[in-house]
């Protein structure tokens, strides 16, 4: 694969995957419904703690720049067995959030854009289709789908600013914004409200941290795609962290617009799309189907993101002989030169996931919940290898937290305990359902993969081999890796 990825490339990946248009319009009624407009005041908080897991990223991936992130970090830093079982709870995670993420679309979006009754039905067959489109643009062209992505980050970045600046200016203008109402907790009881909640429930507050945890996660995508970025060791960590704090600020800014606003509109409680409700209400209907426009653009652009790094994630996988069908899977093609079958096998398993919620009635807030419960295992199980590791890693190539290291590391790890804490609550039993079925499908292959293996187990190549690999991408532009054929060498 050739390595052509710049800064900006490489922070539209970050920036896309995460997507605050996607996740705040998309959770911003759940949190009103849970914890009411007071709920916004949780955003500040999971944007430092989301901060700080990017910063330890940063660190991980200026030390092995490697596409696989988590999987080759823990792989060849802790053992190759906790490297696998990190990249296989990745692999479910980037599985189903794509579908969480398209579902969306056709949920919610397309019938408030053209005024149709949504069904599970036509919603199943919408999301198909979006899935479809995504998978082939990835499979057909890595430059093309990295164009389309920065154009959509593009249009995302220029419409936020312009939906919360025109927010601001007009609601205050028509005595529309009441920033009292930041401050309420609407319909929820004031009465135990910061409670942490009992042993199978949380607290109202607690509940509204979810808003942050789903919406900024997948900001390490970016270092899924280390070995098609130049300069990764210094380009991704910076594009990593840039991502969430930019992000993290314009989404409080329009939250606090949107919540502002929503204190002085009749319905917002009721509606299903309370963000255009208030949009609509605030600036007109024209700009209210612009918003919806720009949300599609952004969630198209989100699941394009995910399918590109759940692609990169199976070949790395693949490639080191660690996945199923792994012969397959590791084939670069020589037209597109892009991991093709890998491609196609993340669009099938993304049908298969869909088919199975596709006659849920809950099916967004079961999808919403098993992407927020994965990757926070994912960045706990990274954060604490690299504390235990810390001081017997590789030498970074150019990002180091320094004397932060500490601080960081300490907030990052108060942050997921609280997160993890969350998903005791009674309402996360199924997603927990679904990461168990997971867990037991990947330790039956596992198992059977250390069998055939025999008693030298799974090996990883040593740092040496991969700083040669590295440095010879780095001096052709494209890696020295041939997969095209069976039974190539490394």
């Amino acid at each position: 694969m050739v390595r052509e990825l710049g800064w900006y490339a490489s922070f539209s990946v970050a920036f896309g995957f995460v997507s605050i248009a996607t996740g705040i319009f998309t959770t911003y009624g759940s949190v009103l419904a849970s914890s009411g407009p007071r709920g916004i005041w949780a955003w500040p908080v999971s944007v430092i703690g989301q901060l700080s897991i990017a910063l330890v990223f940063g660190a991980l991936a200026a030390r092995i720049p490697i596409s696989g992130y988590s999987y080759q970090w823990v792989s060849r830093i802790v053992g190759p067995v906790w490297g696998w079982i990190m990249g296989w709870i990745s692999f479910a995670f980037l599985g189903v959030v794509l579908i969480a993420v398209d579902y969306t679309i056709a949920s919610t979006i397309l019938p408030e854009l053209f005024r149709y009754v949504g069904t599970t039905q036509n919603a199943w067959a919408i999301t198909a289709l979006v899935v479809l489109l995504q998978a082939v643009l990835v499979a057909a062209s890595t430059r093309t789908t990295h164009r389309v992505n920065s154009v959509a980050v593009t249009v995302q970045l220029i419409g936020m600013i312009a939906l919360t600046v025109l927010l601001f200016a007009v609601g205050g203008f028509t005595g529309k914004l009441d920033f009292g109402h930041l401050f309420d907790t609407g319909t929820v009881p004031a009465n135990g409200y910061y409670a942490l909640g009992g042993t199978t429930e949380a607290g109202p507050f607690a509940l509204a941290f979810l808003l942050g945890a789903f919406t900024i996660v997948g900001f390490e995508s970016a270092a899924n795609l280390a070995e098609e970025t130049k300069n990764p060791a210094r380009v991704i960590p910076k594009a990593m962290v840039q991502a969430v704090l930019s992000l993290g600020v314009l989404g409080f800014l329009f939250l606090v617009a949107v919540t502002a606003a929503a204190g002085r509109i009749d319905g917002v409680d009721q509606s299903a799309t309370p963000v255009a409700t208030v949009i609509t209400a605030v600036l007109g209907s024209v700009v209210g189907k612009a918003l919806l426009v720009l949300v599609v653009i952004s969630i198209f652009s989100c699941g394009l993101v995910i399918t590109l790094s759940g692609t990169r994630l199976v070949y790395a996988m693949s490639r080191d002989e660690r996945f199923p069908a792994w012969r397959l899977l590791r084939r670069i093609d020589r037209r597109t030169a892009t991991p093709l079958n890998a491609s196609v096998f993340m669009m099938v398993i993304a049908q298969v996931i869909l088919a199975v919620f596709s006659r849920s009635t809950d099916a967004l807030f079961q999808l919403f919940s098993a992407g927020t419960l994965l990757p926070a295992i994912i960045y706990a199980g990274t954060v604490a290898m690299y504390a235990a590791k810390r001081r017997s890693l590789p030498a970074s190539q150019g990002f180091s937290l320094g004397r932060w290291e500490i601080p960081v590391l300490l907030v990052a790890a108060v942050w997921l305990a609280y997160e993890l804490l969350i998903f005791r609550d009674a309402s996360f039993r199924a997603p927990w359902t679904y990461v168990l079925v997971l867990f037991a499908i990947g330790a039956l292959y596992l198992v059977g993969l250390l069998a055939r293996r025999g008693r030298g187990g799974l090996t990883m190549p040593d740092m040496a081999d991969v700083d040669r690999t590295l440095d010879a991408a780095d001096t052709t532009g494209v890696q020295t890796t041939d997969t095209c054929a069976e039974g190539a060498t490394r």
